[in-house]
Order: C-alpha cells, then sequence, then structure tokens
C-alpha cells in the first residue's frame, strides 16, 4: 500500500472545513420551512442558532485542556462522526419528538462535532512543514466559503428538483461526507504542535494580558459580524425583500459565501505587505456600510449588494483576527487558537440571536440587521483606540535584522502588556503523530506566520 503524504493530510483538513460549512450552513436554509411548518417563532429560531454556537463554544473552552492529551487524530475523527450523526437526528428527531425540542437536540450534537473541528484542524495545518504557511493557512479557510457556496446551490437545486418537503432526506445526504472524511483521518499522517510539559498553564498567562483581550474582543466582533449576516441571508432575502425561496437561497447565503471566499483568496495573493490592523479597520469600515444597506436600502437589488459587501468585507476579519494575534502572541500556542475561537463563538452565538428577536420584537429584519451594525462600529472603535504611549524602544544593533511589514506599531501597547507574553509557554518545534515526523524547519525569518481562519 502507497503511504499517504502531507498531501493527503491537508486535503483531509479542506474536506473538515467543509464540514463545518455543512453543519453551519445548511440548516438556516430551512429557517422559514422550521417556521412555518413546525410553527416556530423566529426568535425561538434565533435561540437554536445561539445553542449550536454556545455548545461549540463550550467545546472550545474545554478544547484547550483535553485535545493534547487525548490526541488529535481521535479528536478528529470523533468531530466528523458527531457531526455526521448531528445531521442525521436533524432529519430524524422533529419526527419523534416536539420539533423545537429535536433541532435543538440535532443541533447540539453537530455543534460538537464543528467545535472540535474549529479547535483541531488549524494547528494541525499550521504545524505541517510547509514553507508557505501563510498562503496554505489562507487557502485552507476559504474552503469554508467553498463549502457554503456547495451547500447553498447544490441544496437549493434539491429543493427545486425534489421539493422543499423533502428536506429530511438531503441531511442524511450531506452527514455521508463527515462520515467519510472520518475514515480518511483514520489513515492520513498527523501533524500537531510540540507543546512543552514543563511549561506553565497557557491558558493562564493569556488571561492575564490585556493585548489577549484585545483580541478577544476582535473575534468576538468578527464572528458576530459574519455570522448575523449569514444566518439570517437566506430568510433576509425571502422575507425582508420580498423574493422567492430560490432567489433568495442564491442571491442571500450564496453570493455571501462568494464574496468572502474571493476575498479571502485575494488577501492570500495580495495582503502579505498589508498592514493587519490598518486591513481590519478597513473591512470593519465596509462592513458596516453592507449592515446599512441591508437595513435601509429602499429596493431589493440594494439590500442583496449589501449581502455581497458584508460578505467580502467579514472574509478578512476572522482569518486576519487570528494572523495578527498569532504575531503579537507568537507563544500562544494550542490554548491561543481555542480560546479565540471560544471569542468567535461567543459573537457567532450573541449576534445571529440578537438579530432574530429583535426581528420578532420589532417588526421585521431589517430592524435585526440595522441592530447588527453595533458589531463592525465596536471593532472599529477597538481598534481605533488600541494605541497606547509607552517608553522609548530600545536602539536597535547596527546588524539587527530588519523589522517585519507587520510588526507593532510604536505605541501600540504597553511596555507591560509587551512583558506579559513572557507568561506564556514557548511552542518550539512540530511532531508528527501516528509515525509522521515533521521536517526540519529553517530559522525563523521575523515573527513566525500565524494560520488565517474563519
Amino acid at each position: 500500500m502507497t503511504r499517504l503524504g502531507i498531501k493527503h493530510t491537508l486535503t483531509a483538513c479542506f474536506v473538515g472545513y467543509i464540514t463545518q460549512a455543512v453543519v453551519n450552513n445548511f440548516a438556516p436554509l430551512l429557517f422559514v420551512t422550521f417556521n412555518t411548518t413546525y410553527n416556530i417563532s423566529l426568535s425561538l429560531i434565533g435561540a437554536m442558532i445561539t445553542a449550536n454556537f454556545g455548545v461549540q463554544l463550550l467545546v472550545d473552552l474545554l478544547a484547550s485542556k483535553f485535545v493534547d492529551k487525548i490526541g488529535y487524530r481521535p479528536c478528529a475523527v470523533v468531530a466528523h462522526l458527531l457531526a455526521g450523526t448531528g445531521l442525521v437526528l436533524l432529519a430524524v428527531l422533529p419526527g419523534i419528538l416536539p420539533p423545537a425540542v429535536g433541532l435543538f437536540l440535532a443541533s447540539a450534537v453537530y455543534a460538537v462535532g464543528g467545535g472540535l473541528i474549529e479547535v483541531i484542524i488549524s494547528p494541525m495545518v499550521e504545524a505541517c512543514p510547509f514553507t508557505a504557511k501563510k498562503s496554505v493557512m489562507s487557502l485552507l479557510h476559504s474552503f469554508y466559503c467553498w463549502g457554503q457556496v456547495a451547500v447553498v446551490g447544490l441544496s437549493t437545486l434539491y429543493f427545486v428538483l425534489a421539493g422543499i418537503e423533502n428536506w429530511a432526506l438531503l441531511a442524511c445526504i450531506w452527514a455521508a461526507l463527515p462520515v467519510l472524511n472520518a475514515l480518511y483521518f483514520l489513515v492520513v499522517p498527523i501533524y500537531t504542535p510540540e507543546t512543552d510539559a514543563s511549561a506553565p498553564a497557557p491558558v493562564r498567562g493569556l488571561l492575564k494580558t490585556r493585548r489577549f483581550w484585545f483580541f478577544f474582543v476582535l473575534m468576538l466582533c468578527a464572528g458576530a459580524c459574519e455570522l448575523s449576516a449569514s444566518q439570517w441571508a437566506s430568510a433576509f432575502a425571502e422575507e425582508g425583500l420580498g423574493v422567492s425561496k430560490t432567489v433568495g437561497d442564491l442571491l442571500g447565503p450564496c453570493l455571501f459565501a462568494l464574496m468572502m471566499g474571493l476575498s479571502r483568496v485575494l488577501y492570500s495573493a495580495f495582503g502579505a505587505g498589508l498592514s493587519l490592523k490598518r486591513t481590519l479597520s478597513v473591512a470593519a469600515v465596509c462592513c458596516a456600510a453592507g449592515y446599512a444597506l441591508c437595513a435601509f436600502a429602499p429596493a431589493a437589488w440594494a439590500g442583496l449588494a449589501g449581502c455581497a459587501v458584508i460578505g467580502f468585507s467579514v472574509g478578512v476579519m476572522w482569518p486576519g483576527t487570528y494572523s495578527y494575534a498569532a504575531e503579537r502572541v507568537p507563544k500562544g500556542g494550542t490554548a491561543l487558537f481555542a480560546l479565540l475561537a471560544l471569542a468567535g463563538d461567543v459573537g457567532c452565538a450573541a449576534g445571529p440571536s440578537a438579530v432574530g428577536a429583535l426581528a420578532d420584537a420589532l417588526g421585521g429584519l431589517r430592524t435585526g440587521f440595522a441592530f447588527g451594525l453595533a458589531f463592525p462600529v465596536l471593532m472599529l472603535a477597538v481598534l481605533l483606540l488600541s494605541r497606547r504611549k509607552r517608553a522609548p524602544a530600545p536602539e536597535t544593533p547596527v546588524n539587527a535584522p530588519e523589522t517585519p511589514v507587520n510588526a507593532p506599531a510604536a505605541g501600540e501597547f504597553s511596555a507591560a502588556e509587551e512583558a506579559g507574553t513572557a507568561l506564556l509557554p514557548a511552542a518550539d518545534g512540530c511532531k508528527g503523530e501516528g509515525g509522521a515526523p515533521s521536517s526540519p524547519q529553517p530559522p525563523p525569518q521575523g515573527p513566525p506566520q500565524p494560520p488565517r481562519g474563519a
């Protein structure tokens, strides 16, 4: 049998992000159907979104404790099996239990799988012995977008051909993808970040630094900006703009995902020389403009254009915040990824739920999208107010290496915050799990390249 190599590992990780796209984006296509068929209110549907990402949030919090102990391969296999099981339960439980209860339980099961996938895939790819890690990580997270496009496009085609009343069969078909990828993860090489067992607890060290909380808020806003639009795009197009189900799915979440994927590909190709802080600030301004179009546009086409603008702007928020944090907290290790994923899921849970609740209470999704303006505005405010005065930097030696493009601007963080990273353990290398040793890495030139994901 031919030995599987690193390309197979990368392929399995790509499919992992497609699986996460299925978990997060299939049910939202059915929100209007759930509302009319099961008489479930929009606020209760919004609470289901909150439960989904609330479970993922809990998994993110716990993962920093158990993933390194259990191992990445078992976690990857279990995560995909849970995602597949949850999709099958989504089809079965509403006919057995009270519909709302069945939907909540099913979403909780596949949310555990989705949360584990989110925590483990990025560190696995980061640990792979690639030379162009930044590009590979950006490509990895773009697969979430292409997965979302596939979910929306193929599901819409199915609804047209077979009827949306047969959605339960489609849920079982989508469940085959994570189950097959679970089998794939049993045989591909697994690369994991090197950890220092003698180092102090990284979570405790991170929580003591103001710098970490700066990135926590950024990631929270990134998750809220993305999911508040993505989860309600189909229903917004149908009800808020008065278009058909098919047009709503294609021009709502599908267009959103296409623009988000395009943004990530463009940033991967041309973003190496850009300041991450400035890029995130521009993205926040564009995102706010998109929400304003969705909330106040007098015509349907302008509202749909707003969805596209939001999709393009949020494309860089999630991976950009990951990259920014990993550059500024280079010793954060696996705990940094887990806690930032936790922050993102807080936003993913709070944003869509608030939009749905306000839509119910104040009369329509346009009102909910108007509230969504708060998330990009908060993100922009945090970025603009992040500069702090500190003592002048020591004189640079003559033979010192040049400052990297994305080095922190003078006065961006306090000296105390800078010293706070000393509380964190180092992550000096990579190891291969399951007979897949990492190749030696050359000495780093500038700060280590971080993962960039969604």
